[in-house]
């Protein structure tokens, strides 16, 4: 594939671990890091990670606000893997966020370093807000926004979309905030594109569960009852106490493992799949407990149990350097609203649900403009 002269500027919404590995994992793979084990697309229609481009970052922590974001993305509360040592420095200066809902309640023992610390509101309004960071996006020129704010801050995500829009930026949103069929429509009335919503991870508890669903359907054992248990020590797991913020989340893994089954064989409330706790020193790891049990011919039961430890926020970094790199490419098509052949591959709870396989071709499709509509 032929390399694009072209540069994807990017603004991060929150720079946190999810941040901190996207940004590290571009200047790990860049140049002669191309050839380095771990990346999913090395070369996405002309696009390679050294493309990207963080044009704008925003955060609402005071230890991030105002630094370099190469310094920023290992700033407290942050405890994600550093595996580049010595990051450039980027001449982007994270600037202060618009706190709506982004920050929950913590236990009162949680120790400043495992926690938000939000600076004061810097705006005099939603409003201010608004018109500043529209201004601000315009100004860097950026083209993709890609969402990175913690779990259950909806109406925060639904804020950067709208900022997105009016200053003419396709729109990434990597969390759980459930708004592609709402969002999506507006974006693609304003003739931009969206891909989510929540992303998928390389090989993470969500993606696996899938796999073995549809492989216990394809050989004809029907699931009776499955649990997919995640326990972890960063801050999304730490807002993740609070149970009111989880709505979104359980219902987009859920779904992302029920579209896998056949649900007429599952007993009732046969299936628990979500974040379970908050375990500190695990820092940025997440320990995934899945269970699975079902009826192999004759009836006779069987069960599975896995165990699976990852590094969270590296393990969807390669998935999300795919998704604003597909971002650019439907900007660079003039397509708009939800990029469906990109979104079913990509994140958890698509516009459509498919199985991998379906996905991934669908994706291929994608990328090799086989069918390059893409919306829809």
């Amino acid at each position: 594939m032929e390399r694009c002269a072209k540069e994807i500027r990017v603004a991060l919404i929150g720079v946190g671990n999810c941040a901190s590995a996207l940004v590290q994992g571009c200047a790990f793979y860049s140049g002669m890091g191309i050839g380095k084990p771990g990346l999913q697309t090395v070369c996405l229609v002309g696009y390679r990670p050294e493309d990207i481009v963080f044009a704008a970052a925003y955060d609402i922590d005071a230890r991030k606000v105002g630094l370099d974001l190469s310094e920023a993305i290992f700033a407290s509360p942050n405890c994600t893997t550093r595996f580049v040592e010595s990051m450039p420095l980027s001449s982007c200066v994270v600037r202060p966020g618009f706190e709506i809902d982004g920050v929950g309640p913590v236990p009162v023992r949680t120790p400043e370093h495992r926690r938000f610390l939000p600076i004061e509101n810097v705006y005099s309004s939603l409003e201010d807000a608004r018109r500043a960071i529209v201004a601000e996006l315009v100004d860097a020129r950026v083209q993709v926004v890609a969402n990175f704010l913690p779990v259950g801050s909806n109406r925060s995500a639904r804020f950067y979309a709208e900022c997105a829009l009016e200053a003419g930026c396709a729109f990434v949103n990597a969390m759980p905030s459930l708004m592609a069929h709402e969002m999506g429509e507006r974006f693609r009335q304003t003739g931009l594109p969206y891909l989510g919503d929540d992303v998928k991870s390389q090989v993470g508890a969500t993606i696996l569960h899938r796999a073995l669903a549809s492989l216990f359907c394809d050989r004809g054992i029907p699931i009776k009852r499955t649990y997919q248990l995640n326990v972890g020590g960063n801050t999304d797991f730490l807002n993740m106490l609070d149970e009111d913020r989880l709505e979104d989340k359980r219902r987009s893994k859920t779904e992302a493992v029920l579209s896998q089954l056949d649900a007429s064989y599952l007993d009732p409330d046969g299936v628990y799949i979500g974040p379970s706790d908050y375990v500190s020193w695990l820092n940025d790891r997440k320990v995934c407990f899945l269970r699975i049990e079902a009826e192999q011919f004759g009836g006779v039961p069987m069960e599975i149990e896995i165990r699976l430890s990852v590094e969270d926020s590296p393990n969807s970094a390669g998935v999300m350097m795919d998704a604003v790199r597909a971002a650019r490419v439907a900007l660079d098509r003039g397509l708009a609203g939800p990029i469906s052949d990109a979104c079913a591959y990509l994140f958890k709870s698509p516009p459509v649900q498919f199985d991998e396989q379906t996905a991934r071709q669908l994706f291929r499709q994608f990328v090799a403009e086989v069918n390059p509509s893409g919306g829809g």
